[in-house]
């Protein structure tokens, strides 16, 4: 439910309504805008509508939330939301420029990739510490070393980093070193895990499982949203079809799908979703013209090598060459790429 308060209410009716919410029993959660506040109530809608919340000081109206995602719905929050990471903004006309190695696999090629991204565009740097693989055998990453690596070539370069976190346990140490959270397709629907990240006031990447509906999407958004985190960005990254010929389908009609639904930021992660390094560029370009904010890409100074993914990454003169493109369509499309040093191109 929805409690709109009356233009410019003052500080003491909106603390006099979120008591009054509180003592009944119920969660509020408070989006401000330039004149008006909105509190989204969590709580069962048949006994917020059997009391006179209207009859409360300040309150203008009163409405149900039709959908089952409360806070990550448009009702809740018309405005697009932005999430600032470190400087870079994501959402509301700003596209995040993600690129980096699948996973870390060492000081020397980290810093390699990470100064050729940084001078082609990118503004984040992505790299896998701790690697969710199909086989138990194959490489599992380095672990803190690989954040250590993270940390400090993000801070030599400039750039905001983002990894991956697997497990509750991982979250504290993750924290330490980066500036983003990743939660992968796999454990878009790790409850115990969003709960735990949704207390953290850390930014998360939140990616859409391999056979997730956009509901199912957003309602795992809730779950980080409910616990007060509120800097949560969705990414498609494909879902599984009967279709071999490519990782995974790419469902770009996911971008306006969820943009008409939801206020929350939505990048998309070509590299996962086709497999392919010849279709990246491509669904790269699509990707941005169906309103995404960003995209994801993995790029790899010599991926024969790659320990993880090496024939779904770009070399570092290919992802030049496809951010020179983004670049004036990008423009075209009103959109803004935030550099690492805070200016916008």
């Amino acid at each position: 439910m929805i409690i709109v308060l009356k233009p410019h209410s003052t500080p003491e009716q909106i603390q006099h309504v979120l008591e009054r919410i509180e003592a009944l029993g119920f969660m509020p959660h408070v989006s401000q805008g330039v004149a008006r506040t909105i509190i989204g109530v969590i709580g069962d809608e048949d006994q917020l509508r059997a009391e006179p919340l209207q009859a409360i000081d300040g309150v203008e109206t009163v409405l149900p939330i039709l959908k089952p995602f409360k806070l990550a719905s448009r009702e809740f929050h018309q405005a697009d939301t932005v999430v600032e990471v470190k400087g870079i903004r994501i959402g509301g006309g700003h596209l995040a420029m993600i690129a980096g190695p699948c996973a870390i696999e060492g000081e020397a090629i980290l810093m390699e990739i990470a100064e050729q991204v940084q001078k082609a565009g990118a503004n984040i740097l992505r790299g896998g510490a701790f690697k969710p693989r199909t086989s138990p055998y194959s490489f599992q990453g380095m672990g803190e070393d690989g954040l250590k690596i993270l940390k400090a070539t993000g801070e030599r370069f400039g750039m905001p980093v983002v990894t991956e976190v697997m497990d509750p346990r991982q979250i504290d140490l993750v924290v330490r070193y980066t500036d983003m959270i990743q939660i992968g397709a796999r454990n878009m629907q790790n409850f115990d895990l969003l709960k735990e990240i949704g207390r953290t006031r850390t930014p998360v990447l939140l990616k859409r499982g391999l056979s997730a509906t956009v509901k199912d999407l957003l309602m795992s958004a809730e779950y980080v949203l409910s616990q007060g985190n509120r800097q949560v960005i969705l990414c498609e990254r494909g879902v599984k079809s009967f279709e071999d010929s490519t990782r995974n389908m790419l469902d770009l009609a996911s971008v306006p799908n969820v943009k008409a639904q939801s206020h929350l930021p939505m990048i998309v992660d070509p590299s996962h979703a086709t497999g392919r390094r010849d279709l990246i560029p491509a669904m790269a370009l699509a990707s941005v013209a169906a309103g995404a904010d960003g995209v994801h890409i993995e790029v790899h100074s010599c991926p024969e090598q790659a320990r993880s993914d090496g024939p779904q990454a770009l070399l570092p003169d290919q992802y030049a060459r496809l951010m020179d493109q983004i670049r004036p369509l990008a423009e075209l499309l009103g959109r803004k790429i935030d550099v690492c040093e805070g200016v916008s191109v």
